[in-house]
């Protein structure tokens, strides 16, 4: 099983908070797309303060749309070189585990 997951890392005068703050206004987003219980479902996301990064998989359509959403803000909110994105291509033998949401 192939899993497509783009990582985020964020600049350090990006207030990481917002960052979490702009992840919950893709995750809406993508509810009105999606309908809730669908993104409950496909989306799968994890971010952690201390490394000031975190990844949301793509492998779903819901995925993706919440990846387009999250770039589309942040890009507008803290500009295009606040942050880096780099895609993964994991490879897994078993049924991945939702990640658990961090959002304050």
């Amino acid at each position: 099983m192939t899993q497509l997951l783009y990582r985020y890392s964020f600049a350090p005068h990006v207030p990481f908070k917002e960052v979490e703050r702009t992840l919950l206004i893709a995750i809406w987003g993508a509810e009105g797309l999606h309908g809730e219980s669908r993104v409950r479902l496909e989306a799968g996301h994890y971010f952690e303060r201390e490394k000031r990064a975190g990844v949301i998989d793509a492998s779903t359509p819901v995925g993706r749309d919440i990846n387009r959403l999250f770039v589309g803000c942040i890009c507008r909110e803290f500009g295009e070189r606040s942050f880096r994105v780099e895609r993964i291509h994991a490879h897994s033998e078993q049924p991945q585990q939702q990640p658990q949401e961090i959002c304050a």
